[in-house]
């Protein structure tokens, strides 16, 4: 028998990407709840139980009432929202986290699947502070730039009907309360909350994330050359991984770095840049919001489960 497969907020911006990567997959079976009993939550509890894996592409409200309506002890879930991503008993769908996170995801029956702002941090970060080139109380800075489609359905449709007139860099979470924060810190292996300052910017989708780094005060100033060398040798350990580090270079500037490159795929492409001579260091990650940031993260976990 095929596995059965319920995306539940099927028509939300995450839930149509899924269900467009699965469109052709022959190999599953999609279940959906009939359009006239969509609001019912009996309805909801019924395919839930019935699905081998949820998918919850839902507010964390909405998320964490599906979990509870779950009465069998079968059916495995990956949460799309953030009411799970430092939950305990939630394994962090971020199978290039560590060498044997994708065999964590496989095993488990409930995975938090990444946000999108964090995942790039976390590449180039976890690895740094594992190999101790970085102490876990450095003080982390996280900039960067997004697509509109990582605000859902009503920014999307405040962009498209604004058009060329739409802002095309329009910083946010200047509260320093980003919803992020929690994840990035815990999976950082940080021990302080990071500063998160993103920006939305008049495209679709993709994105870049940015960590700079100001390495004079460390007791021992690893070069560029180290950071670049831990970066790579932990992916380089990860088999099946699709994100790639790009070689070493001093560029003043790279037009591949560019934040929809990857859109429409689960990849990301990690940059390290560094001046020895001021002790600086610059951290970039190059993936699609939509992609390794959210649908193409939840169907690469989704194939994990089910051993594929």
């Amino acid at each position: 028998m095929k596995p059965k497969i319920f995306i539940d907020g099927e028509h939300g911006t995450t839930g149509l990407q899924i269900r467009a990567l699965l469109a052709e997959r022959g190999d599953l079976e999609i279940i959906s709840i009939p359009a006239e009993r969509r609001k019912e939550t009996a309805a909801r509890a019924e395919f839930l139980n019935a699905a081998d894996i949820a998918i919850l592409c839902l507010p964390d409200d909405a998320a964490k009432e599906s979990v509870s309506l779950i009465t069998n002890d079968t059916t495995k879930v990956i949460d799309a929202s953030t009411a799970h991503r430092v939950a305990e008993g939630w394994a962090y769908g971020f199978a290039e986290m560590d060498r044997d996170q994708a065999k964590t995801i496989a095993s488990a029956k409930r995975i938090a699947n990444p946000g999108c702002w964090p995942q790039g941090p976390i590449a180039t970060l976890r690895p740094l502070v594992t190999a101790g080139l970085l102490p876990a109380d450095f003080p982390i800075t996280v900039n960067g730039i997004s697509g509109y489609s990582g605000g859902g359905r009503p920014m999307i449709e405040d962009y498209v009907a604004k058009g060329e007139d739409a802002s095309e860099f329009l910083p946010y979470g200047l509260t320093l309360q980003h919803k992020h924060v929690p994840e990035l810190r815990a999976y950082a292996k940080l021990s302080h909350d990071p500063i998160m300052q993103p920006a939305v910017g008049n495209f679709a989708q993709g994105m870049i994330t940015v960590v700079p780094l100001q390495l004079g005060g460390l007791d021992h100033v690893p070069s560029g050359a180290d950071l670049h060398a831990a970066i790579a040798d932990h992916f380089a350990a990860i088999k099946g991984g699709v994100v790639e580090v790009a070689p070493y270079a001093h560029l003043e500037r790279m037009p591949e770095i560019d934040p929809e490159v990857y859109n429409g795929t689960n990849r990301m492409k990690v940059y390290v840049f560094a001046n020895d001579k001021r002790a600086q260091a610059l951290l970039l990650a190059v993936y699609d919001n939509l992609g390794k940031g959210a649908s193409g993260a939840a169907v690469q976990n989704m194939d994990l489960m089910l051993g594929t």
